[in-house]
């Protein structure tokens, strides 16, 4: 399933969405005009190494900074679609800086997760994908009644089906937490792809995202 769009447009223009995406943009531009040597520099120094990252020493700063460093375009891609999908009508439903403030309190969660279960990792972990999944649970449970308009491929036939968002986002939970699990289970080295950050950074959002809903749509809810 490849998402398309959702059917809820969000009242306002989502400046911190598009200032997120642009400042992930603008650091992944950055990387492209290094070399080689000079990347796996830059991601040793800003990206998150269990084995050599501590939470209160002087590099902890990774928890951070890896949340906007990414691996390549189809990751740096990947990870902005989601966003722009989801990032827009969860802005929506709490303010530019309380979204701001849930996005890297998610984000930083996500990394906490990883750090905690591959502590002697030494391979970078980054990407904006735990925030970004802290987002997809706000959405989830904020919007029940939308629809995710997904390209699904059958027998080479490309079928555009409106998918419910909770259907849509619990598959891709499910799909994590499996995987993250299995690989839990027969492996204690880090993969590529960091699925308990992706965990992490969901159940946060699941956690916090009532915190962070303006207090005019809360009354709004409770007076239906």
């Amino acid at each position: 399933m490849i998402p398309l769009k959702d059917t809820i447009k969000s009242a306002r223009f989502p400046v911190m969405n598009w200032i997120i995406i642009m400042l992930n943009f603008t650091v992944f531009i950055f990387e492209l005009l290094m070399n080689p040597e000079q990347t796996e520099a830059f991601f040793d120094k800003f990206g998150l190494i269990p084995a050599t990252t501590s939470i209160f020493g002087n590099t902890n700063y990774t928890f951070l900074t890896n949340m906007f460093l990414h691996g390549g375009w189809l990751h740096f891609l990947g990870n902005m679609w989601m966003l722009y999908i989801f990032g827009d009508n969860v802005e929506d439903r709490m303010g530019s800086f309380r979204y701001l403030v849930f996005y890297l309190l998610s984000g930083i969660m996500a990394s906490l997760c990883h750090y905690v279960l591959y502590i002697n990792s030494m391979i970078p972990a980054l990407g904006a994908s735990g925030a970004i999944s802290g987002v997809m649970a706000a959405y989830m449970f904020l919007f029940p009644k939308s629809r995710i308009i997904s390209l699904v491929p059958v027998f080479f036939l490309p079928l555009f089906i409106p998918i419910p968002a909770f259907i849509f986002i619990g598959i891709w939970f499910f799909v994590q937490f499996f995987n993250g699990t299995f690989h839990l289970l027969f492996s204690n080295t880090a993969t590529g792809i960091a699925f308990w950050a992706h965990i992490g950074g969901f159940l946060a959002g699941l956690i916090f995202y009532k915190f962070f809903v303006k207090r005019k749509y809360k009354k709004k809810k409770k007076g239906k």
